[in-house]
């Protein structure tokens, strides 16, 4: 694809997740004990950046076996947040790099081996995953409509803001014609963030604070290991693998129109667990495949890996000039969940369209019906108390994570039931 065209796709990509990017490391920063600095937070956040852009040209462009050659958009996951917060609070935020550093490798290693489990994740239990990717998705999409987690959420302001968004994302797909079209989110953003301004959603006094120059921080700590705490994160990196299958089957699905391939598979959790590692050197969370931008493959078809890769020099750029990496991450969430919004509703029916080429026997209705059922039911907020039996790490796990109850749901239904389940007509 030509320079000129490839960069507003791949701004377009950036734009969808930076944010999200970075909200993880605040979360798990502000939960640290002792607590960290302003300028501590700033060089976390500014190393976020960088990270996320050099994992996901390690995705695109891979390194041996480390990589899946997909269109993959990497960035710091949120499915780690309860854990890390957990991490840090207990033993400081030393032992959180230590923890992802050894999970990393596990999780790559894990990657690497994939041709000797690969079998259990069948075409069924990829679609069910994704699947509920999808539905986990929506109450994101809604709370970033609503303005985020902030004290006006779901204002006036907030929802008009949301809804000009929105309607900018329909509207371009609706009369704007050619390749142009495919940009319907990068329009939305735009017009949304300029609305934002003149309604003094943005303060423009940040994007130039911190200098204009600034290499990102290795080893900002030294790392410390404790037992307990690379226990709970490596069985966290399971399910961050089980997200990770999902999504980039999700993609390939919705983006290539074909079922992922096992190389693809085992490149994309390598990536995912030793680009972790990465990230952990410099002092951030693991990173991992973003739904956001599987949503946007899946919307706009853009699958040119050139394409993504400019957006991954954006990242990086981003993580050594403050003022771009500011600009970004000054997007306010109304604007993000005015397209996030569409954008996550395509990998549910990228999900539903996965079960659909699989078949609707007897066995597969039953594995999806049984694992979504329970995944959602389980882990809706009304209804966690249910799980107040278990061990807290089985909590910490499962209670809100309703992708890795219906990863192993589906995984172990997958393996014990018949193949031949099909109900015989009984004719008179």
């Amino acid at each position: 694809m030509p320079f000129l065209k490839a960069v507003p796709f791949g701004l377009q990509h950036i734009l969808a997740m930076f944010v999200s990017n970075l909200t993880p490391i605040s979360i798990i920063a502000g939960s640290a004990m002792p607590g960290l600095s302003q300028a501590e937070m700033a060089i976390l956040l500014q190393n976020a950046m960088f990270v996320a852009g050099i994992a996901t040209l390690i995705q695109l462009y891979p390194v041996w076996k480390v990589g899946s050659r997909l269109p993959v958009v990497m960035g710091v996951s949120f499915t780690f947040v309860t854990v890390l917060s957990t991490v840090a609070a207990n033993y400081g935020y030393p032992s959180v790099m230590g923890a992802v550093l050894i999970g990393g490798i596990f999780e790559g290693t894990l990657g690497l081996l994939a041709k000797y489990w690969r079998r259990i994740i069948t075409p069924i239990v990829a679609a069910s995953v994704v699947t509920a990717i999808g539905l986990s998705l929506f109450s994101v999409g809604i709370r970033s409509f609503g303005g985020g987690y902030v004290e006006d959420f779901g204002s006036v302001q907030n929802l008009a803001l949301g809804m000009i968004t929105l309607l900018v994302c329909l509207c371009w797909n609706i009369f704007v014609k050619g390749y142009l079209k495919q940009l319907s989110v990068l329009a939305g953003l735009i017009v949304g963030y300029v609305v934002a301004v003149f309604m003094g959603k943005v303060d423009m006094s940040i994007i130039f604070s911190g200098g204009f120059v600034s290499l990102p921080h290795i080893l900002p700590y030294l790392p410390e290991f404790h037992a307990g705490a690379i226990f709970s994160v490596c069985i966290i990196f399971l399910v961050s693998a089980a997200e990770t299958i999902g999504d980039t089957s999700a993609l390939v699905s919705g983006g290539l129109n074909r079922e992922i391939e096992g190389h693809e598979i085992s490149g994309s959790l390598a990536c995912d667990g030793y680009a972790s590692c990465i990230s952990g050197l410099f002092g951030c969370p693991p990173v991992t495949s973003f739904s956001q931008n599987v949503g946007l493959v899946a919307m706009t078809k853009v699958v040119n890996r050139f394409t993504i890769m400019t957006g991954a020099v954006c990242m990086i750029l981003a993580g050594l000039l403050p003022p771009i990496g500011n600009f970004f991450s000054s997007m306010p969430q109304a604007v993000l969940g005015g397209c996030t919004i569409m954008m996550f509703g395509t990998i549910l029916t990228s999900g539903v369209e996965m079960i659909s080429k699989c078949g609707f026997t007897q066995r597969n209705i039953i594995i999806v019906s049984l694992s979504l059922s329970c995944g959602v039911g389980l882990t809706t907020a009304s209804e966690q108390e249910i799980w107040h039996v278990f061990p807290q790490i089985i909590q910490d796990i499962f209670a809100g994570n309703v992708v890795a109850v219906v990863f192993v749901i589906a995984v172990f239904l997958s393996l014990v039931l018949p193949q031949n389940m099909e109900i015989k007509t009984i004719q008179e």
